[in-house]
């Protein structure tokens, strides 16, 4: 607020500023506006951090400022991913953290924010006008989209927009935003592999693939993550069909022991195998989906490399043990810390305070300047970088403490999106039908009396649903004993076997078991 406000972003060493919501995930910086001078980005992105903190005096300050002065009507190109999870997000979740904690408006409070994310999800959704549904990367606040638009986006740009755009919808009883984002959804979901996975980069206009490699990582990650939220915030059994088999596919086709590697979405074949920072958000999400022992591994795995190197650079080669030669940076990114502590909240292992106590030492130690917190350009030698990205106060501050001191947490339930604002899961949310015809046939659309989240089980194994399940046990049975949501029960109580076919999943670890020579079910190979 000192040194930048109203702009964009701080650059903390000079402690200047920056206007970079058109740089964002602009790698060659085309199209720049010469006119914009900032939205504050980074206010707008923290409002929530300023509530969890308890700050009532800041949010309340910062609410009333964004009223009078924020105006989305500007000639700037923006990244619509961008813009949406930081932009409407921030200003979505605040909007409901003021409604709901009249604390944080002692003042009172007349709804403006919703107004700002109404008109700002209006100015989005011509970028859905496309022959797939499936939005351009890129629009004109102003002007809309431009007539030479690349056709290029990301499987994570297009298919991580369904909680803002449905959180909007229910707000404002406009069903035009969730409508947009789940048909780009559906699409995208559509064009899956044989083997269920998803690429990394598209062309909107023809539905094709640009890149075949793809992971969990850079370009997808957010995919993967949302599909699972939109179920929990929503409660469609849609949303849990296309996680429950893209994760399954993750399993089979990326897994690496603990790690996740690269892979050709036609064949399954490896393609890199790497660690890419991004990719740490997934010990977190699998303790959503109950996986919480196969998180455990995963998430030391993240952990060593920080140790290693006192942070964690953007891409690791772990079969080689090595920093990728031109990757090297690292720009405060949350996911580690996010992880951190899902995985605390799931297990309140103390070991996860201590991992917590090494990243806020080591941010501290590395990045901390005069002027706030910078990235890190190279973590073999420590360079910085004069930039502080909005998402540090958002996600990777807002996680560390709500580790520490999850009071804001007590006798809540939220989903937390991907840049860390929460949204509440409402009952009356998950009645909210879409005007779009449901994908799943007659019997199992939202609503009916067999959802999952009716039944508190977990919906891997719906009572309506024992594919997984022995015949000679009944469903009920089998849903209670399912642990996880990769868990594929062995055919025999007594875990007896002749064939590995009579074997199932293992619950922890999401490895196939197989049939020893004494006729039992286990996972008997490393």
């Amino acid at each position: 607020m000192k040194y930048a406000f109203p702009h964009d972003e701080l650059k903390p060493l000079s402690r200047g500023y920056t206007d970079s919501l058109g740089e964002l995930g602009n790698l060659k910086l085309e199209h720049l506006s010469s006119t914009y001078n900032g939205t504050a980005l980074t206010l707008i992105d923290s409002l929530t951090s300023l509530a969890i903190l308890g700050n009532s005096s800041e949010f309340e300050k910062s609410v009333n400022w964004l009223g009078e002065n924020l105006s989305f009507d500007l000639d700037v190109r923006v990244n619509v991913f961008e813009c949406n999870i930081r932009l409407l997000g921030g200003l979505i979740s605040a909007h409901m953290l003021a409604l709901d904690l009249k604390s944080l408006m002692p003042s009172g409070y007349n709804g403006h924010l919703l107004r700002l994310s109404e008109d700002l999800g209006r100015r989005l959704l011509p970028a859905f006008k496309t022959p797939t549904g499936i939005p351009y990367a890129w629009i004109n606040l102003k002007y809309g989209l431009r007539e030479d638009e690349t056709p290029e986006t990301s499987t994570s740009g297009c298919g991580s927009l369904i909680l803002e755009m449905g959180a909007l919808s229910r707000l404002t009883g406009n069903p035009e935003f969730e409508d947009a984002a789940l048909l780009a959804l559906r699409k995208l979901w559509s064009m899956r592999s044989p083997l269920n996975l998803v690429g990394t980069t598209l062309n909107v206009i023809t539905g094709q693939w640009i890149e075949h490699s793809s992971g969990i990582g850079a370009g997808v990650d957010s995919f993967y993550e949302y599909l699972m939220k939109a179920y929990i915030l929503f409660g469609d059994d849609e949303y849990w069909d296309m996680f429950h088999d893209a994760y399954m596919a993750v399993q089979q086709y990326y897994r690496h022991g603990p790690w996740y590697h690269d892979a050709d979405i036609r064949t399954g074949g490896p393609t890199h195998r790497q660690l890419t920072s991004l990719q740490a958000f997934w010990p977190g999400l699998q303790v959503l989906v109950g996986d919480v022992g196969a998180a455990n591994g995963t998430h030391r795995e993240f952990v060593h490399v920080w140790e290693k190197y006192g942070v964690i650079p953007e891409r690791y080669l772990f079969d080689r043990e090595i920093i990728h030669p031109t990757e090297r940076y690292y720009p405060l990114r949350p996911e580690l810390a996010e992880s951190t502590f899902f995985l605390y909240q799931a297990t309140k292992d103390p070991w996860y305070l201590r991992v917590g106590e090494l990243l806020v030492n080591s941010l501290n130690v590395y990045t901390r300047v005069n002027g706030g917190f910078a990235s890190v350009r190279d973590v073999l030698t420590m360079e910085l970088e004069d930039h502080q990205h909005s998402f540090f106060l958002s996600e990777t501050c807002k996680y560390l403490y709500l580790l520490f001191d999850d009071s804001f947490l007590k006798g809540q339930n939220y989903v937390f999106t991907t840049e860390g604002h929460p949204l509440p899961v409402l009952r009356a949310w998950q009645q909210w039908q879409p005007s779009v015809e449901s994908s799943l046939n007659t019997e199992r659309k939202r609503g009916n009396k067999d959802s999952a989240l009716d039944f508190r089980i977990c919906p891997n194994l719906k009572m309506n649903d024992c594919k997984n399940c022995s015949l000679r046990i009944d469903c009920k049975t089998c849903s209670l004993r399912v642990e996880s949501a990769c868990h594929v029960l062995d055919k025999q109580l007594d875990h007896r076997c002749t064939q590995d076919t009579d074997c199932g999943l293992d619950a922890s670890s999401c490895r196939r078991r197989s049939c020893s020579g004494s006729g039992y079910c286990g996972i008997w190979s490393k």
